[in-house]
This record gives structure tokens, sequence and C-alpha cells, in this order.
């Protein structure tokens, strides 16, 4: 029977000194000095042509036509789902694709993203004289501006030249990451010049985990006859019932205009036990003014105050009315967490 591999064995595979280690380290560092030398041009020559392309891309009646092929067509194919993610209406016509019938779906109102590092793709040709036809607005991600693309292009974003992370300097590595990552400034950049918030983002994301932390408090709060809550002037023992009937762990103390006065919890109960806790008011016990969120709050920021003041329920307020009231296992169930 073959002898099990030692602990000194299982280690030495993820040791840091690991030739695979070595050589993942090597490609970060490779690809991060792309990075770094995409932002040296932004701030330099690319500046220019970046502005232009946001400014062009935000006065666009359409859409952006996002195109390229190869890994070019792979990120482009990305970086077209992070715009529309994002409130920039785009998707991805493949180069080649594109002189198959796909030119029909590039109208005289889009503005085409094309995407080549050599700017030497054949392919492109026939896409370069549509949009030159039609007189639609040509922005080309290259490395070569003076390449045909980059020529042809209205705005050339002319991407510094960088080593691949590859030792024969060939596959596509450093330089796919770099597309990406001018892809992404740019839809950033639309994204906060329009000033598209949260509640933005959360319609056009209504689906998995980051669906549900869009939410908002209202869809996962419970309200009307199962908010736990008495009066001020309540004694203990009917207080505990409600308690323990509503199973929030908590009773929120209204006054007479019924607003949130305090709120008891079995933290509350603990810390004031006594022989005649039960025949004591709730006013002796609460704790006034408690934490309370707004319906309109999304799930992700109550899971956030649930989190940070280690509570594990919250009474949902308007104008210190409660209305309903929100539990950690209301949200662990809808998969905000």
């Amino acid at each position: 029977m073959a002898k099990p591999k030692s602990r000194e064995a299982t280690i030495s595979l993820t040791d840091a000194t690991s030739p695979a280690v070595t050589s993942a380290l090597r490609t970060l560092s490779t690809e991060a000095s792309g990075v770094e030398a995409l932002a040296a041009a932004l701030q330099s020559d690319l500046g220019p042509a970046f502005t232009r392309a946001i400014d062009t891309i935000r006065e666009a009646k359409g859409r952006v036509i996002v195109t390229g092929l190869g890994k070019s067509g792979h990120i482009g194919r990305k970086i077209a789902a992070t715009f529309a993610s994002t409130g920039t209406p785009s998707f991805f016509v493949h180069a080649a694709e594109a002189s198959h019938g796909d030119l029909g779906m590039i109208t005289a109102d889009d503005v085409i993203l094309a995407i080549s590092w050599s700017g030497e793709q054949p392919e492109m040709k026939n896409l370069i004289t549509y949009a030159k036809r039609f007189r639609i607005a040509l922005i080309a991600m290259t490395a070569d501006g003076e390449s045909t693309l980059g020529t042809a292009a209205d705005i050339a974003l002319t991407l510094p030249r960088a080593r691949e992370a590859c030792p024969h300097n060939l596959a596509p590595t450093t330089s796919s990451l770099m597309q990406l990552a001018l892809g992404d400034a740019l839809a950033i950049a639309l994204l906060e010049g329009r000033g598209f918030t949260s509640v933005d983002f959360s319609v056009l994301h209504p689906g998995g985990k980051l669906g549900a932390m869009l939410k908002y408090v209202r869809d996962l709060m419970h309200a009307g006859p199962a908010i736990p809550l008495k009066p001020l002037g309540t004694r203990m023992s009917d207080a505990l019932v409600e308690m323990s009937s509503k199973g929030f762990g908590c009773v929120g103390i209204v006054d007479a205009e019924g607003r949130i006065a305090g709120i008891v919890t079995d933290g509350d109960l603990r810390r004031h036990m006594r022989p005649d806790l039960m025949t004591a008011l709730v006013d002796e016990v609460m704790t006034k003014s408690p934490k309370t969120i707004g319906p309109n709050l999304l799930a992700s920021e109550a899971l956030e105050i649930l989190n940070s003041s280690k509570i594990t329920a919250l009474i949902v307020a308007d104008a210190r009315k409660p209305i309903g009231i929100v539990h950690l296992h209301d949200l662990l169930r809808a998969g905000v967490a």
C-alpha cells in the first residue's frame, strides 16, 4: 500500500519559493507593470483621447457597439457587459460576423468601440468602411495609433506597449489585461459622469446575490400584526408574551402618538434580571431611542447596520412610527449575506 504523503511534502507544494508560485508572481508583476504604464499614459497623451471618447459616448443617442476578435473579442464581450450593467446601453458584435450580416445591428446613432492590439486585423476593414459610410463614430482601442484601425478611427485610444507575461512575449496576457482595465475605466467614468446610483444599479441587477443585496428593506420586512409592539406603561409580563409570540427576540415600545420610544430585547432582560422583573413596567427596562431604519434603505445597508451594531433585528420606521421589522434571518434567506 502506498504511503500517505507527509505533511512536509504537502506544504512544499504551496511553498512561496516553488516554481509555480515564482511563475505566478512574475506574471502578476509583469501585468501590473502594464497597468501602471496605462495609468501613466492616461496622465499624458492618452488622457485627452480618453476624455473625447467619454464625451462621444455620452452624447450618442444610441448604444456602444463593442467589436473585436480573438482575445480582444473576449475582452470586448466583457467590456460591453460592464457598460450595459452600469447604465451605458451596449452589446458586442464579432468583427468577423459583422461582414456576414451583423453590420445590420449597428445604426447611425451608435458609437463603435473597436478593439485590436495591432490595429491591422483584416476583418476590421468592412466594419471601418461601414462606419465611414454611415458616419458612425468610431473609437479605436489599439497599441498602434498609426495602424489601419488607429488612423481610420475618429478617436484612437492608444495603449502603451508592454511586455506580455508569456515568457515568449507572445500569448496575449498583459495586453488583454490593459484592454480590460481601460474598458473598465471608460465604464466607470461614464457611470460617475451620469450620477448612476446604487438604486439604478438595482434595476439592472435583480438576480443572484447581487440582486438580493440591492433589494429594499420594504421588500423584506414584516409588517402589520407581525410587528412586536407594546405601549409605554405595559407590564414586562405582557411584553414578554408579545416578544415570545412574534419570535424576533425583541418588542418595540411606542408612546401615545404611536412613535417608537424604546425597545426591549433579550439583552435588556438579562441586564435587568431580578425577582420583580415581570411586574415592572417596560419603561424601566427598555433601551430608549433605539436604532431604526427606513423602508427605502437597501438590504445590504441594513445588513451592515446589524453587523456593526451586533444586533439581530431592526425596527423599520417612517417619521419615528414603526411600520415593520427586519431580522438578520430575513436577510440570510433572501441571499443578502
